[in-house]
Protein backbone atom coordinates (compact mmCIF):
# COMPACT_ATOMS: atom_id res chain seq x y z
CA UNK A 1 0.00 0.00 0.00
CA UNK A 2 3.15 2.73 1.06
CA UNK A 3 4.66 1.60 -1.96
CA UNK A 4 1.48 2.38 -4.26
CA UNK A 5 1.06 5.82 -2.77
CA UNK A 6 4.29 6.65 -3.49
CA UNK A 7 4.53 5.38 -7.12
CA UNK A 8 1.24 7.89 -7.35
CA UNK A 9 2.66 10.77 -5.83
CA UNK A 10 6.09 10.07 -7.95
CA UNK A 11 3.93 9.91 -10.95
CA UNK A 12 1.82 12.78 -9.45
CA UNK A 13 4.85 15.15 -9.38
CA UNK A 14 6.29 14.10 -13.07
CA UNK A 15 2.83 15.04 -14.55
CA UNK A 16 2.70 18.10 -12.11
CA UNK A 17 6.43 18.96 -13.87
CA UNK A 18 5.54 18.06 -17.43
CA UNK A 19 2.16 20.37 -17.48
CA UNK A 20 4.36 22.85 -15.90
CA UNK A 21 6.74 23.06 -18.97
CA UNK A 22 3.88 23.36 -21.49
CA UNK A 23 2.81 26.43 -23.39
CA UNK A 24 -0.26 28.49 -22.26
CA UNK A 25 -1.76 27.45 -25.23
CA UNK A 26 -1.28 23.73 -24.38
CA UNK A 27 -2.34 24.47 -21.26
CA UNK A 28 -6.10 25.76 -21.79
CA UNK A 29 -6.62 22.43 -24.49
CA UNK A 30 -4.84 20.02 -21.68
CA UNK A 31 -7.62 21.88 -19.49
CA UNK A 32 -10.37 21.54 -21.91
CA UNK A 33 -9.35 17.94 -22.54
CA UNK A 34 -10.65 16.99 -18.53
CA UNK A 35 -6.75 17.80 -17.27
CA UNK A 36 -7.72 20.00 -14.01
CA UNK A 37 -3.76 20.73 -13.18
CA UNK A 38 -3.34 22.30 -16.65
CA UNK A 39 -5.88 25.14 -15.08
CA UNK A 40 -4.37 25.09 -11.81
CA UNK A 41 -0.95 25.72 -14.00
CA UNK A 42 -2.79 28.13 -15.85
CA UNK A 43 -3.98 30.01 -13.24
CA UNK A 44 -0.52 29.91 -11.00
CA UNK A 45 1.54 31.44 -13.82
CA UNK A 46 -0.45 34.33 -14.17
CA UNK A 47 -2.33 35.38 -10.36
CA UNK A 48 0.76 37.36 -9.48
CA UNK A 49 0.79 39.69 -12.95
CA UNK A 50 -2.80 40.19 -13.34
CA UNK A 51 -3.67 41.14 -9.49
CA UNK A 52 -0.84 43.12 -10.02
CA UNK A 53 -2.20 45.03 -13.40
CA UNK A 54 -5.62 45.31 -11.32
CA UNK A 55 -3.93 46.84 -8.11
CA UNK A 56 -2.39 49.65 -10.42
CA UNK A 57 -5.73 50.37 -12.25
CA UNK A 58 -7.88 50.20 -9.55
CA UNK A 59 -5.62 51.30 -6.18
CA UNK A 60 -7.87 48.91 -3.63
CA UNK A 61 -5.12 45.90 -3.44
CA UNK A 62 -8.02 43.89 -1.34
CA UNK A 63 -10.99 44.50 -4.04
CA UNK A 64 -8.13 43.52 -6.52
CA UNK A 65 -7.73 39.97 -5.29
CA UNK A 66 -11.31 39.29 -5.88
CA UNK A 67 -11.26 40.73 -9.41
CA UNK A 68 -8.44 38.39 -10.31
CA UNK A 69 -10.22 35.41 -9.03
CA UNK A 70 -13.48 36.70 -11.17
CA UNK A 71 -10.83 36.95 -14.07
CA UNK A 72 -10.17 33.21 -13.36
CA UNK A 73 -13.92 32.02 -12.90
CA UNK A 74 -14.66 34.24 -16.17
CA UNK A 75 -11.62 32.51 -17.82
CA UNK A 76 -12.54 29.11 -16.95
CA UNK A 77 -15.94 29.30 -18.10
CA UNK A 78 -15.55 30.56 -21.25
CA UNK A 79 -12.01 28.42 -22.16
CA UNK A 80 -13.84 26.95 -24.54
CA UNK A 81 -13.82 30.54 -26.69
CA UNK A 82 -10.25 31.02 -26.46
CA UNK A 83 -8.68 31.42 -30.03
CA UNK A 84 -5.28 29.10 -29.34
CA UNK A 85 -4.16 31.03 -32.15
CA UNK A 86 -3.97 34.83 -30.15
CA UNK A 87 -1.87 35.17 -26.97
CA UNK A 88 -3.30 33.48 -24.19
CA UNK A 89 -1.78 36.52 -21.80
CA UNK A 90 -3.23 39.03 -24.11
CA UNK A 91 -6.90 37.44 -23.83
CA UNK A 92 -7.04 37.06 -19.76
CA UNK A 93 -5.17 40.58 -19.68
CA UNK A 94 -8.35 41.61 -21.82
CA UNK A 95 -10.81 40.22 -19.20
CA UNK A 96 -9.42 41.67 -16.25
CA UNK A 97 -8.75 44.89 -17.96
CA UNK A 98 -12.52 44.87 -18.40
CA UNK A 99 -13.48 43.99 -14.81
CA UNK A 100 -11.14 46.70 -13.73
CA UNK A 101 -12.71 49.37 -15.91
CA UNK A 102 -16.56 48.24 -15.01
CA UNK A 103 -15.03 48.56 -10.95
CA UNK A 104 -14.12 52.01 -11.63
CA UNK A 105 -16.97 53.22 -13.34
CA UNK A 106 -19.27 51.77 -10.19
CA UNK A 107 -17.09 53.99 -8.33
CA UNK A 108 -17.75 56.64 -10.00
CA UNK A 109 -21.86 56.27 -9.59
CA UNK A 110 -21.64 54.96 -6.29
CA UNK A 111 -19.85 58.15 -3.75
CA UNK A 112 -19.79 55.76 -0.77
CA UNK A 113 -17.84 53.01 -2.44
CA UNK A 114 -15.34 55.66 -3.24
CA UNK A 115 -14.95 57.06 -0.16
CA UNK A 116 -14.71 53.25 2.11
CA UNK A 117 -11.85 52.55 -0.60
CA UNK A 118 -10.42 55.84 0.29
CA UNK A 119 -10.62 55.38 3.77
CA UNK A 120 -10.05 51.49 3.71
CA UNK A 121 -6.39 52.98 2.02
CA UNK A 122 -5.84 55.71 4.78
CA UNK A 123 -5.93 53.19 7.56
CA UNK A 124 -4.15 50.17 5.69
CA UNK A 125 -0.15 51.14 6.70
CA UNK A 126 0.06 47.08 7.43
CA UNK A 127 -0.40 45.97 3.99
CA UNK A 128 2.48 44.71 2.17
CA UNK A 129 4.30 46.46 0.09
CA UNK A 130 4.87 45.61 -3.63
CA UNK A 131 8.92 45.04 -5.06
CA UNK A 132 9.85 44.98 -1.62
CA UNK A 133 13.87 44.10 -2.12
CA UNK A 134 15.37 43.21 1.77
CA UNK A 135 18.57 43.44 -0.25
CA UNK A 136 18.54 47.31 0.61
CA UNK A 137 19.43 49.38 3.91
CA UNK A 138 16.12 51.09 5.75
CA UNK A 139 16.82 54.18 4.78
CA UNK A 140 17.32 52.98 1.30
CA UNK A 141 14.00 50.81 1.35
CA UNK A 142 11.71 54.16 2.59
CA UNK A 143 13.52 55.51 -0.44
CA UNK A 144 12.38 53.02 -2.62
CA UNK A 145 8.99 52.83 -0.96
CA UNK A 146 7.80 56.29 -0.93
CA UNK A 147 8.85 57.01 -4.59
CA UNK A 148 6.60 53.77 -5.47
CA UNK A 149 3.93 55.08 -3.72
CA UNK A 150 3.71 58.43 -5.20
CA UNK A 151 3.88 56.66 -8.85
CA UNK A 152 0.93 54.82 -7.59
CA UNK A 153 -0.54 57.99 -6.81
CA UNK A 154 0.18 59.87 -10.06
CA UNK A 155 -0.91 57.06 -11.85
CA UNK A 156 -4.46 56.68 -10.30
CA UNK A 157 -5.39 60.51 -10.94
CA UNK A 158 -4.79 59.66 -14.31
CA UNK A 159 -8.40 59.22 -17.03
CA UNK A 160 -9.31 55.72 -16.96
CA UNK A 161 -8.57 55.58 -20.95
CA UNK A 162 -5.18 57.02 -20.22
CA UNK A 163 -4.35 54.97 -17.10
CA UNK A 164 -4.90 51.43 -18.64
CA UNK A 165 -1.99 52.04 -21.97
CA UNK A 166 -0.24 53.42 -19.45
CA UNK A 167 -0.33 50.57 -17.01
CA UNK A 168 0.04 48.05 -19.67
CA UNK A 169 3.22 49.74 -21.43
CA UNK A 170 5.08 51.48 -18.61
CA UNK A 171 4.61 48.93 -15.89
CA UNK A 172 3.41 46.16 -17.45
CA UNK A 173 5.71 46.21 -20.55
CA UNK A 174 3.17 44.88 -22.85
CA UNK A 175 3.65 45.82 -26.61
CA UNK A 176 1.27 48.53 -28.66
CA UNK A 177 0.15 45.45 -30.68
CA UNK A 178 -1.08 43.69 -27.43
CA UNK A 179 -2.17 46.67 -25.96
CA UNK A 180 -4.36 47.47 -29.12
CA UNK A 181 -5.81 43.70 -28.73
CA UNK A 182 -6.58 43.89 -24.97
CA UNK A 183 -8.23 47.25 -25.49
CA UNK A 184 -9.80 46.46 -28.46
CA UNK A 185 -8.83 50.46 -30.03
CA UNK A 186 -6.23 50.80 -32.70
CA UNK A 187 -2.40 51.05 -32.73
CA UNK A 188 -3.30 54.85 -33.60
CA UNK A 189 -5.40 55.50 -30.70
CA UNK A 190 -2.86 53.35 -28.47
CA UNK A 191 0.11 56.03 -28.86
CA UNK A 192 -2.00 58.84 -28.87
CA UNK A 193 -3.79 57.89 -25.94
CA UNK A 194 -0.04 56.53 -24.45
CA UNK A 195 1.67 60.03 -25.62
CA UNK A 196 -1.14 62.04 -23.37
CA UNK A 197 -0.44 59.64 -20.28
CA UNK A 198 2.83 60.06 -20.73
CA UNK A 199 2.80 64.12 -20.56
CA UNK A 200 -0.10 63.85 -18.01
CA UNK A 201 2.14 61.36 -16.07
CA UNK A 202 4.85 63.46 -15.93
CA UNK A 203 2.98 66.68 -14.67
CA UNK A 204 1.45 65.11 -12.23
CA UNK A 205 4.67 63.48 -10.80
CA UNK A 206 7.19 66.43 -10.93
CA UNK A 207 5.13 68.57 -7.74
CA UNK A 208 5.76 65.02 -6.02
CA UNK A 209 9.42 64.28 -6.73
CA UNK A 210 10.34 68.22 -6.24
Amino acid sequence: MAQALRLQDSASRTRSHELAELEDAQLAAASLDGEARAFTVLADRYHARLLNFIHRMIGDRERAEDLVQETFVRIHRHLQRYDQNRKFSTWAYTIAGNLAKNELRNRSRNPMVLFQTIKRNWEADHRPLEWEDNRYRPDDLYRKRDLRAKVEQAVSELPEHHRVVFVLRELEGKTYEEISEITAVNLGTVKSRLNRARNSFAQLIAPLID
